[in-house]
């Protein structure tokens, strides 16, 4: 379809992704139905099946351009990879070729698993690695100077059969979910419903800056944030950017960015104006939480590609930039099941609702248990200058329920019943013209890191450039593990009706803890959360120990979700990452203040020198002069002692084996050095003359795009 005639995005959207209509179409009946067998039931899928998928699958491809396929992968970087092979063939003995591909080379694929994170599960000289085609997501086309490329969902594993990627643990964990789910449901008599999925819908947060000034940032083109810079005039103070008018800039990339998603079918479908100059959010519908993580990876590369054929650059960095607001990727979960039931919807009267109030109770306690593994689901270098901040939930992990569940949890705790719910009232505005409406029940509270929102828990801790499987394997894991418990308990009551009201009551009781509906950001919260006995893991490096601990490797084996051979290696590889990270900051600072701040300052300072001369000598007043060439000479020697340390502790750190011991390194020396050398700089930014400052500042980044 050419450009001109995009304009209905009914007719287009999904065009480049091999879903269920086109299978319908494409496939023979027989080979369809065993096909969604495999996908809705979890059946073994017969290779024969496969072969014919494979040949429909191509002949679908070609027919749209492509010459290439790729099993489309997410190693434990946390993007994606992908190996390009030629549908060709060997030629044919009149020198043709032949566009083949095999049930084979559609199951299975074989990169190498070498260069990619293992965490010394892998050595280096072992390197063979499997893809393993994943038909629960559907395979797509990308367009783009590759020409057209086949991508095919895969997930990724050793030669020994280790999680190598995102995708496999996540994928076990929607098992583990959808199992014992099922196992509550029967309980309360519940005959129909045959699967239930985690549903899941990604906030995505995101800067825009204009390439040109961003390539002449090394700290942005290394790191993806600025490393010095001082505040301009004007941030986001008056709060005009929030939900402002979209500048024609943005507005076109973000139309860019909806057709190419759209045709890809993932429905992007709320975008505006964040809080901070420059910022941005684009918000799909909800999906089954393994699609929705897929979207949300194609969400981000299509983002940052298009952004760069527009002459922008789409930051996704957690802190772009120092005194702004960062970006996040708030987390809607939910459970449903195959027949549309939302085990998260309360209902009008949610007191009475013992299905939900049992679900509810066991994800307080599923949260309250695990609450230090579902902060370090979200823990990375970036999101340590987030989180905690006025601007993103704390470190602490908490529930917001709202006035409404909040009443039915203290009816429960205090008289053992619950008996009523607090309702909605009618939203009266003070104007006769403006129609009346029913408010909801609750208030939402935007500084929980875990708050309940009508149907559906929105997880507010994820950072903006990371994928979002390990959040939801976590959640799916540790939901699963509560109702499991829960059945185990009720399968074996002679009362259910009345071991269930005991069960909500004694959950609701032994987690209220973990609930508070108050000022997250608050120094009060820190005191109380304390006493409550929540963790508050600050640090990226004080959150990976929780994948490892007695409970966690518990947890994971019970639902064989990982290995603890998995678990060790994500340690280690977590406590790797995190140094590389760091020490690739320092190493940026260092690189940019001694050749380019640095001498930029002095070159400054030499020309004002000859300014206080020249004034002198024409026995002029130059005593500003004088003051201002003593203010920077003082923040230049500054300046160079904090970069000699800088580099005699970066020294140190990268002698250092890797390791806990490492990162604890870099996060308590390396960056306390790196604040130290920023503050002279970024003083030094507002003294010398802006001809002489070497890049663009914060204000030529946020406001001219």
């Amino acid at each position: 379809m050419s450009e001109e005639t995009r304009t209905n995005v009914a007719e287009y959207f999904g065009e480049d992704v091999f879903n269920d209509a086109v299978m319908q179409e494409r496939l023979p009946k027989k080979v369809y139905k065993e096909l969604k067998k495999t996908i809705n039931d979890g059946k073994d899928l017969d290779p024969m099946i496969a072969e014919v998928v494979a040949n429909a699958m191509k002949d679908w491809a070609v027919e749209k351009g492509a010459t290439h396929y790729t099993h489309w992968f997410q190693p434990l970087t946390g993007i994606t990879a992908e190996k390009h092979e030629a549908f060709i063939s060997p030629t044919r003995a009149d020198g043709k070729i032949l566009m083949e591909f095999s049930g084979k080379e559609l199951i299975k694929g074989e990169p190498d698993a070498s260069s990619f994170p293992s965490g010394g599960l892998r050595a280096t000289f072992e390197a063979r690695g499997y893809t393993a085609w994943d038909c629960t997501s559907p395979a797509f086309l990308k367009h783009d100077s590759a020409g057209t490329i086949l991508c095919i969902p895969t997930a990724f594993c050793s030669y020994t059969g280790e999680a190598l990627d995102m995708k496999t643990p996540l994928l076990r964990s929607m098992e583990a979910l959808n199992t014992q789910a099922l196992r509550l449901l029967r309980l309360f008599g519940n005959t129909t419903s045959k699967k239930v999925t985690a549903s899941v819908g990604a906030e995505q947060e995101y800067f825009l800056v204009e390439r040109d000034k961003y390539l002449k940032r090394k700290d942005l083109i290394y790191t993806g944030h600025t490393l010095f810079g001082a505040m301009p005039p004007k941030g986001q103070e008056l709060d005009d950017q929030y939900f402002g008018i979209i500048s024609d800039n943005v507005g076109k990339f973000m139309t860019a960015v909806n057709k190419e998603l759209w045709s890809l079918g993932v429905s992007a479908k709320t975008q505006h104006n964040e809080v901070a100059p420059g910022q941005h959010e684009l918000a799909p519908i909800y999906n089954e939480a393994n699609i929705a993580v897929d979207h949300n990876q194609l969400m981000m590369e299509v983002m940052k590609k298009v952004a760069e054929q527009q002459g922008l650059t789409c930051l996704l960095h957690e802190k772009p930039f120092n005194g702004m607001n960062g970006s996040g990727k708030h987390n809607n979960w939910s459970i449903v099941t195959d027949d549309g039931i939302n085990l998260l919807d309360p209902g009008k009267t949610p007191h009475d609702n013992i299905q939900f109030l049992l679900v509810l109770t066991c994800i307080l306690k599923a949260v309250d248990t695990h609450a230090d593994l579902l902060r370090e689901s979200a823990a990375d270098p970036g999101n340590d200058y987030r989180l905690g901040a006025n601007e993103a939930p704390p470190a602490i992990l908490s529930v917001f329920l709202g006035e409404q569940l909040q009443d039915v949890i203290t009816q429960l705790i205090t008289t053992g019943e619950a008996t009523s719910s607090k309702q909605g009232e009618v939203m009266k505005t003070g104007v006769k013209t403006l129609p009346d409406f029913m408010k909801d029940a609750t208030d939402r509270n935007r500084t929980s890191p875990f708050a309940f929102t009508g149907n559906k828990f929105e997880f507010r801790m994820v950072g903006s450039s990371d994928s979002i499987a390990e959040p939801n394997t976590v959640l799916n894991t540790i939901a699963a593990e509560a109702f499991a418990d829960a059945c185990d308990r009720l399968e074996k009551a002679d009362n259910f009706d009345d071991a269930v009201h005991d069960l909500i009551k004694e959950y609701a009781k032994a987690h209220e803890r973990i609930i508070f509906n108050g000022n997250g950001y608050s120094d009060e919260w820190v005191k109380e959360a304390e006493k409550r006995g929540l963790p508050n893991l600050k640090s990226m490096v004080d959150a990976i120990p929780s994948i490892v601990s007695d409970k966690a490797v518990k947890l994971y084996d019970r639902f064989k979700i990982f290995t603890k051979a998995e678990l060790e290696s994500r340690e280690e590889i977590k406590y790797e990452e995190y140094s590389k990270l760091v020490n690739i900051e320092a190493r940026t600072m260092i690189d940019m203040a001694s050749k380019s701040l640095i001498p930029a300052c002095i070159r400054y300072s030499k020309s004002l020198a000859d300014t206080v001369l020249a004034l002198k000598e024409a026995d002029v007043d130059y005593s500003a002069a004088k003051e201002s060439l003593a203010e920077i000479s003082d923040l230049i020697a500054d300046a160079k002692n904090a970069l000699a340390k800088l580099i005699d502790d970066d020294d140190k750190g990268i002698a250092m084996e890797d390791g806990r011991d490492k990162a604890v390194y870099y996060r308590d020396v390396i960056k306390k050095d790196m604040d130290e050398l920023r503050a002279p700089i970024d003083k030094l930014e507002m003294i010398v003359d802006k001809e002489f400052w070497p890049m663009p500042s914060y204000g030529d980044l946020l406001f001219e795009v």
